[in-house]
């Protein structure tokens, strides 16, 4: 017979999932109540509410979708794109490969710009290529937790509407740790997830649509039957998805509170405490602790002896790649922190694969605490490995780091 579920105690220091914040996690034990009592809808209206804070917005159409990260992905791109509509994707790392396939599968045609994995586009390359072929939507990963570099944002909502284009970005991994402006970039849709800089687990994904979104969501919307009034129109060129169709999703969060799903009640506790915590830090001490943290750790692993990758001016606050030493066993490396010591650490993807290390400090874990222990320990597993390293290094560069700070 199965035991009680009973996971090994671990600390989170890769590229997320990470250690939810305990606050979230006693919200989601909460007691159910149903998707229509006052309780519900009063909560879902904060967490709408809320949730226009983190992401800097007027929008209304702020909501959550229920899923992973991807799923709020999915439900922007199959809500805002017909079958042969254009789509421009600038890729920088595996995540801008991921927006390319799942607009494909929407049956869109799409277009890649591409640079290194571990650098960025600056907005004339984005402008040429929206020029050059004269997409529906630009579609953009904030931060690329592959690369662990964040593409600037600032200026491409400019050039969108100077080009008649809709733009969506994927801020799954910067979200709460890293300055993100949706209505001062200019953004048409932003998508999220709880499991890095907002410290909840993967399970939710809060959405937010500018009316122009909105707008070309409700010309696609077609209620299904059983539920749609009988001057409602069937269109034929609705939504791909039942499940991801934001038209009907809007309406159940909305006034009306149509029936599309059953809310995801204790996902929906906890996407609230992930926002209500944020922002009662407040976003900018929120950003500015993921900063300080991010330094500390990169000024750890070099005090290591290590050399970090990508372009340092455009890291992401909340992760730091670092190349794996000649001559190092990456995977061994990670397999005797975690053994060892209870602490994991990421790999990275397609040509990082084997050559990097992802290390995170983001969310609940975005403390020196946990910092320090992940850089004690790696130098310990280090010097087991045969590699030469500066006895306290990693920990004596980033205390430097701390001390600076300090008041």
């Amino acid at each position: 017979m199965s035991e009680q579920i009973n996971p090994p105690a671990r600390l989170l220091m890769g590229p997320g999932p990470i250690n939810a914040d305990p606050r979230v996690l006693r919200a989601m034990s909460a007691q159910l109540v149903g998707q229509y009592d006052p309780a519900m809808t009063g909560y879902m209206n904060e967490t709408m509410e809320l949730y226009r804070a983190v992401f800097r917005t007027r929008n209304e159409a702020t909501v959550l979708v229920d899923g992973t990260a991807r799923a709020g992905t999915e439900a922007a791109l199959v809500s805002l794109l017909e079958p042969g509509d254009r789509v421009l994707v600038p890729v920088f790392g595996r995540f801008g490969h991921l927006l390319t396939e799942i607009a494909e599968r929407c049956g869109a045609e799409v277009r890649t710009i591409d640079v290194p994995w571990g650098e960025v586009f600056d907005p004339e390359q984005v402008e040429r290529a929206v020029v050059a072929h004269a997409p529906k939507l630009l579609a953009v990963v904030h931060g690329d937790t592959s690369t662990t570099v964040a593409q600037p944002l600032a200026g491409l909502g400019e050039i969108c509407r100077r080009h008649g284009v809709l733009f969506y970005t994927d801020a799954t991994a910067t979200l709460g740790g890293n300055t993100f402006l949706a209505d001062a970039w200019g953004l048409d849709a932003a998508t999220a997830g709880l499991q890095k800089c907002l410290a909840g687990p993967s399970g939710s994904s809060p959405v937010t649509l500018s009316d122009r979104a909105v707008e070309a969501v409700t010309a696609r919307k077609s209620i299904e039957a059983g539920i749609r009034e009988d001057d409602e129109p069937v269109r034929a060129n609705r939504v791909r998805s039942n499940y991801f169709d934001l038209g009907m999703i809007l309406d159940y969060w909305g006034e009306r509170r149509l029936n599309h799903h059953t809310e995801a009640t204790s996902m929906l506790y906890g996407a609230r405490e992930c926002a209500r915590i944020l922002l009662q830090e407040g976003v900018d001490d929120a950003v500015e602790r993921h900063r300080l943290h991010g330094e500390a750790l990169a000024a750890g692993l070099q005090g290591l002896g290590l050399t970090l990758f990508g372009d340092q001016r455009h890291r992401m606050n909340n992760v730091v790649g670092v190349e794996i030493p000649d001559g190092v066993d990456g995977e061994g490396v990670r397999t005797a922190l975690l053994g060892d010591y209870g602490v994991e650490i990421g790999t990275s993807f397609g040509p990082l694969r084997g050559r990097i290390w992802r290390v995170g400090a983001m969310g609940y874990n975005a403390r020196k605490d946990a910092v320090l222990t992940t850089l004690a320990a790696l130098e310990q597993v280090l010097r087991q490995a045969g590699h030469r390293v500066v006895a306290g290094g990693g920990v004596g560069a980033a205390q430097e780091r701390y001390q600076e700070a300090a008041p």
